[in-house]
C-alpha cells in the first residue's frame, strides 16, 4: 500500500505533543530534549494517580482508560512473577488516519519516553514496537539507536500493511513471530499477551500523551481541553493534514482551519466511525460527549469531509469493496459477508432498485456481532450510518437515476489499492457503443465503434458503474474481471 509520507501538520493553541516542529521537521534526540526536557522517573503508584488525574485513555479507537490497563497488567503480573510487556501499536492500518504515523516521522522520542516510563513503573524489561510503514520503521528505529544504551530495550518489528493488523490478538500474534491476524478468541492481552506475559499495550499517541503528562503534572495537563476531558488530541482532516487541538474545540472550526467545511458530510472515527449531517458537524464539538449525542466516537481520529462535488454513494461503494479486501478471511462473516455486503451496495450504487436496498439491509443484518474481530461490525456499521445520512443519494442511485456526480475519491484508498478489470468478450460485442456512454473514463471506441481495448482497468470509484455497463450491455458481451 502507498499512503501519504509527510502529513501536514497544524495546531489549535499551544502544541504539546507537536512542539518545536514549527522550526524542525524532525526533532531528534537531542532537539527532542531541548524542546522538553528529560523526562522524570515515576513509581508504579505515582504513574497510576497520573493516569487517572488526568483521565489518560487509549487514543487508538476504543478510548478505554489507561489507568485501568495499568492495574490489569500489574493485577496479572503478581501470579506471574512480576514479569510484563509493554507494546506499543503503530500500525495504523487505515488511510485516513496519519497522527500516528507524524509522531513516529517528527516526534518519535516523546513516543518512547512514555512507553519506557511505563515499562520502567511496570517491571518490563522489553518495549516492542510494532509499525508496518517503511518510513515509520526507518525513523523509529533511528530514534531508537539515538538513545544510546536505553535503546538497547525497544525491538522495533515491521508487520504487514493491513486494516486487521492493528487489532490487539493481531498485533500480539505478529509480533511473537506468528501471522498477524486476529485470534477469534476475547483474550485480554492484559492477562496474556505479548509471549505469554501480561502487556501493556496502546497505541502511539497514547504513549506520547503520557510523556506530555509526566513532565507538566496533572495539575497543568489538566490546564487545556475539558474539565471531564482534560488535554488535546491529535487528529487527521481529509487524510493529509494532522492537527492537535485541545479537546472541545469545535469541529467546524477545525475544518475551516483545513481549509474546508462539511460539505456533503463528516465521517468522524474513520472506515469505522459514523457520518454527521452538515448540520450536526457545524454543531458537534471534539469530545466524547458532544459526538456521543450523534452516536459517534473519534476513534483513531479521522475527519473526512465529503466534498460538495462528489458522489456519496460512490465514495461509499469503493470504501466498502476495499474494507471487504482487507478482512482477515477467517470467519464467514468476512469470507462470505463483507464480500457480499460490498457486491450488494455496488449493485445498489448501479441501479439495482428496491431489492438491491433490502439486499444491503439483509447483508449487513448477517454479518453483525458474528465475526471473529470487529472488522465486519465496523465496515456494517459504517454502511448503515451513510444510508441514515445519505438516504435520498442511495435511493435516487438504486432506482436508476442517480445523482450524476462523479465518485472523486474523497475518501483515502491506497494508491495501489488493485484495480478490477472490464473485459469484452468478443464473440458477443456487436458496437451498440453504451458502454462507452456509461464509462466513459475508462472504454474508448475505435474507428468502426467497437471497444479499443478487450481489457480495460477499472479504478475502485469507478466499479459502480462498471458494474451498471455489464448490466446494460444489451449483448451481454462484458464481464467484470478481479
Amino acid at each position: 500500500m502507498t499512503y501519504a509520507p509527510h502529513p501536514a501538520l497544524g495546531c489549535v493553541g499551544h502544541p504539546r505533543l507537536l512542539a518545536g516542529l514549527d522550526v524542525a521537521e524532525r526533532l531528534d534526540r537531542r532537539g527532542h530534549l531541548a524542546v522538553h526536557g528529560s523526562p522524570p522517573r515515576y513509581r508504579p503508584d505515582e504513574l497510576l494517580a497520573l493516569a487517572e488525574n488526568t483521565d489518560l485513555r487509549g487514543r487508538g479507537g476504543a478510548g478505554f482508560p489507561f489507568a485501568r490497563k495499568l492495574r490489569a497488567v500489574t493485577r496479572a503480573a503478581r501470579g506471574r512473577e512480576g514479569r510484563t510487556a509493554v507494546v506499543v501499536n503503530g500500525t495504523e492500518g487505515e488511510p485516513s488516519c496519519l497522527k500516528d504515523a507524524a509522531l513516529w516521522l517528527h516526534a518519535p522520542h516523546l513516543v518512547l519516553d512514555g512507553a519506557l516510563l511505563a515499562a520502567a513503573a511496570l517491571g518490563a524489561e522489553e518495549v516492542v514496537v510494532g509499525v508496518t510503514r517503511e518510513d515509520v520503521e526507518r525513523s523509529a528505529r533511528a530514534a531508537v539507536a539515538e538513545r544510546g544504551a536505553t535503546g538497547s530495550r525497544v525491538r522495533v518489528t515491521r508487520l504487514p500493511e493491513r486494516f486487521v493488523t492493528g487489532e490487539g490478538t493481531a498485533l500480539i500474534a505478529g509480533l511473537d513471530g506468528g501471522k498477524a491476524l486476529p485470534s477469534g478468541q476475547k483474550v485480554r492481552t492484559s492477562e496474556r499477551g505479548l509471549g505469554g506475559l501480561p502487556t501493556l499495550l496502546s497505541n502511539t499517541e497514547t504513549y506520547a500523551q503520557l510523556a506530555v503528562a509526566a513532565r507538566l503534572g496533572a495539575l497543568d495537563y489538566r490546564a487545556v481541553g475539558l474539565p471531564a476531558e482534560p488535554g488535546t488530541i491529535l487528529l487527521t482532516v481529509a487524510g493529509s493534514t494532522v492537527v492537535e487541538v485541545p479537546t472541545g474545540t469545535s469541529l467546524a472550526y477545525v475544518l475551516g482551519l483545513c481549509g474546508t467545511g462539511p460539505g456533503q458530510g463528516v465521517l468522524v472515527g474513520g472506515f469505522h466511525g459514523r457520518w454527521l449531517t452538515p448540520g450536526a458537524a457545524l454543531s458537534a464539538a471534539l469530545s466524547r460527549e458532544s459526538l456521543a449525542a450523534y452516536d459517534a466516537v473519534l476513534g483513531a481520529g479521522a475527519v473526512l469531509p465529503l466534498p460538495e462535488d462528489t458522489c456519496p454513494a460512490g465514495e461509499v461503494a469503493r470504501v466498502v469493496r476495499w474494507m471487504a479486501d482487507e478482512s482477515a478471511g477467517q470467519c464467514g462473516p468476512c469470507v462470505r459477508g463483507l464480500p457480499s455486503l460490498a457486491g450488494a451496495v455496488a449493485d445498489l450504487v448501479a441501479g439495482g432498485g428496491r431489492a438491491a436496498l433490502e439486499a444491503v439491509e439483509a447483508r449487513m443484518r448477517a454479518v453483525r456481532r458474528r465475526g471473529a474481530c470487529s472488522h465486519p461490525d465496523g465496515t456494517s456499521s459504517f454502511v448503515a450510518s451513510a444510508l441514515a445520512v445519505f438516504p435520498d443519494e442511495f435511493r435516487d442511485h438504486a432506482v436508476g437515476s442517480g445523482c450524476g456526480r462523479r465518485v472523486l475519491g474523497a475518501l483515502p484508498l491506497p494508491a495501489d489499492a488493485n484495480p478490477e478489470r472490464l473485459v469484452v468478450d468478443w464473440t458477443l460485442c456487436k458496437g451498440h457503443g453504451l458502454c462507452v456512454d456509461l464509462l466513459p473514463d475508462v472504454v474508448r471506441l475505435d474507428g468502426d465503434g467497437y471497444p479499443a481495448q478487450g481489457v480495460m482497468e477499472v479504478p475502485v470509484q469507478l466499479r459502480p458503474k462498471a458494474l451498471r455497463a455489464v448490466r446494460r450491455c444489451p449483448a451481454l458481451a462484458l464481464r467484470i474481471q478481479e
